[in-house]
């Protein structure tokens, strides 16, 4: 998977070094030359010095062939637009931006930025149980400033979804797969044909109302 990474802050930095540790292609842009050049001293040559708000320097970064596209400056504007190129100029299927004014959401929506987030620690600490017997769900975040949350789901062997397309799963309204891992830690962006195998985890965007529904969805026999 090859990812985009505007901002070289704490988030976009703990972003890349995560990401690349799970063997991914990772690009990180900034304007700061010395901040990338400190970052490269540890993770090796990822960095692109330039406005990642600009569409040449898009370009130069190969964003046509991301998989993902992540904008984490701490300017709302300078994310959104980014994202905005990054969708419409580039064809990119996933883009994700950091929003810090929950007034901005609505805009963020509106212009088909796929998923904002105000926090990039993400909550992997436990599992919800529901009466004696453990969850398959568990809640990564919640998208500040609306009723929408982010969590990841693991697929267990008598799921009635294991062998079928995604596009054949009634989930919950306004729930989305956004990423699939497989049981082997390798990372997909899924598509309506995607299979479902027992052991993947899904991470998927979906209304908080409808946590009960998704899990049922995903993890009933």
């Amino acid at each position: 998977m090859y990812i985009v990474i505007v901002g070289a802050g704490n988030v976009g930095y703990h972003l890349a070094k995560a990401v690349l540790s799970k063997g991914h292609e990772v690009l990180l842009i900034d304007r700061d030359a010395a901040t990338l050049e400190r970052i490269e001293d540890e993770l090796g040559s990822i960095g692109l010095n330039g406005d990642g708000c600009e569409a040449n320097v898009l370009e130069e970064a190969g964003t046509a062939r991301a998989d993902l596209f992540v904008a984490v400056t701490d300017q709302d504007a300078d994310n959104l637009v980014a994202c905005q190129i990054a969708k419409h100029r580039f064809k990119v299927p996933r883009t994700v931006a950091r929003m810090s004014d929950l007034k901005n959401e609505p805009l963020f929506k509106k212009l088909g930025v796929d998923v904002t987030v105000s926090s990039t620690i993400l909550i992997l600490q436990y599992i919800e149980t529901q009466t004696s017997k453990p969850r398959l769900l568990t809640r990564l975040a919640v998208l500040r400033g609306s009723e929408r949350e982010m969590v990841d789901v693991r697929i267990p062997p008598t799921a009635a979804v294991v062998g079928k397309k995604i596009r054949d799963i009634s989930l919950p309204q306004n729930s989305l797969i956004i990423l699939l891992i497989r049981q082997d830690e390798r990372i997909q962006l899924p598509t309506s044909t995607t299979t479902l195998e027992a052991g993947d985890r899904v991470v998927v965007v979906g209304d908080r109302s409808s946590e009960e529904g998704l899990h049922q969805a995903l993890t009933g026999s």
